[in-house]
């Protein structure tokens, strides 16, 4: 099967497009593709696979496969990249429109023409703050701000929030000592999280700055995370470090992104999309 393609990264968080509108692909073979054209050695390389598709809701649909296989709900940096993708390639006409996510329909906004969008808007929605919502274990009603969090004998303080997808921030004071890569997996699959959870490290650095490191649920450590970004700065709102209304700089691995929750409850993010492969994959399944 030849399958055309286009590879696009959003701060270094890199997924394989999949254009819906022109090709077809079926539905058992989302999961095998997504983990083939992931790997390095045998496929493309990259952090998953992103579908942009017809939607009845919106103007345009994304899903989201990651390197895994397993689909996920929502991706801020897929996101941006698909809304790049939707006006370069002529998929929809304005320059503000809607996109299908399995969290839920977001709205974007590109910057710059049909030759070059460089930045993206997206009103990420409002957070979902209710424990059973994220979802996590414990008294269903209940927020999860700084609850104590112990595991493999570190005894930490988590907030979990969901930005249609479940994360679990963790504020450190110094980015260089956060246990990522030590207790980022286990975090990601602890029994806590039924359905799994995006694993952050925060270090607020001044009023307007974060540093901030991700492991992203069946992916692993990657560059970026936009609905990571968005979920650390309302964590860190919910923990008293920050204030509604401001713009904030999450620096990430791959490069800074500009989040804003805004006293009507609504999070917005703004930052980059780029462009970096085109072509077609030879699949045989």
């Amino acid at each position: 099967m030849n399958i055309p393609f286009t590879k696009m990264h959003g701060l270094g968080n890199s997924y394989i497009f999949v254009d819906l509108f022109k090709f077809s692909l079926a539905e058992d073979t989302l999961s095998d593709l997504a983990q083939t054209v992931s790997d390095q050695n045998f496929g493309i390389g990259s952090d998953g696979l992103i579908l942009i598709h017809p939607s009845e809701v919106a103007e345009v649909g994304m899903r989201i496969f990651n390197k895994d296989g397993s689909e996920g709900k929502n991706c801020g940096n897929g996101l941006r990249c698909v809304a790049k993708y939707a006006y370069e390639e002529e998929l929809i006409n304005q320059k503000k429109f809607a996109i299908e996510t399995k969290g839920g329909n977001v709205t974007a906004e590109v910057h710059g023409d049909r030759a070059c969008i460089d930045q993206v808007t997206v009103d990420m929605g409002e957070p979902i703050l209710e424990r059973s919502r994220i979802p996590m274990q414990g008294d269903h009603a209940s927020k999860v701000v700084a609850e104590p969090f112990e595991i493999e004998g570190e005894k930490m303080s988590v907030t979990a929030v969901s930005m249609g997808n479940p994360h679990a921030v963790f504020f450190v004071d110094q980015m260089d000592n956060a246990p990522l890569y030590e207790l980022g997996p286990i975090i990601s699959n602890d029994k806590r999280f039924p359905e799994g959870v995006n694993v952050e490290f925060i270090e607020k650095v001044n009023d307007e700055e974060l540093h901030f490191r991700v492991w992203e649920r069946g992916s692993g450590v990657t560059q970026a995370c936009g609905t990571g970004a968005c979920a650390a700065v309302v964590a860190a709102t919910l923990n008293q470090a920050l204030n509604q209304d401001k713009e904030i700089t999450v620096h990430l691995a791959g490069g800074d992104l500009y989040i804003t929750w805004a006293s009507d409850g609504r999070v917005w993010m703004r930052g980059k999309a780029e462009t970096t492969i085109a072509g077609t994959f030879y699949w045989e399944r």
